[in-house]
């Protein structure tokens, strides 16, 4: 039996669709930690099978930090122009830039392995890849560039 509380709770906490949380939440017998592993697991899975597909849209994306001493321009691709005008994408973008500014990396490879500066139990590669099985759509980090003061 699915609880409407369970799937509310979900669906806010991760964006996924109804469905699939309907699906996961009967395979785990209702448990929503099990069924937050499942979500995941399959957000993997999904981000797998579209990183093979051609990413020409996109933004670009800037933060300023407060100081105004750094500041950061991240190239964030997808497939298609209408993903790239949501505010999801768009709110990724803006997230990785921050991230980019506090800790500094030195190439894609290291920023994609670093912790989460929101949330350390996350890599920004899982944080591209929940964003990839919410959108629907093949998302890269292009390139980006750090000024600082």
């Amino acid at each position: 039996m699915v609880k409407i509380e369970d799937l509310k709770k979900i669906r806010e906490t991760t964006g996924v669709s109804i469905e699939a949380i309907r699906k996961a939440l009967e395979e785990a017998g209702g448990e929503v930690e099990k069924a937050l592993e499942l979500l995941k697991e399959r957000g993997t899975l999904v981000a797998a099978k579209k990183a093979s597909r051609q990413t020409g849209e996109g933004i670009v994306s800037s933060y300023i930090h407060a100081n105004g001493k750094v500041g950061v321009m991240v190239k964030l691709l997808c497939e298609t122009d209408f993903v790239a005008r949501t505010e999801q994408f768009k709110e990724l973008g803006h997230e990785i830039a921050m991230h980019i500014a506090a800790m500094n990396p030195a190439s894609v490879e290291e920023l994609i392995a670093q912790p989460y500066v929101r949330n350390q139990v996350q890599t920004i590669d899982q944080l591209v890849k929940d964003c990839i099985s919410k959108l629907g759509e093949n998302i890269q980090i292009g390139e980006f560039c750090r000024f600082e003061i």
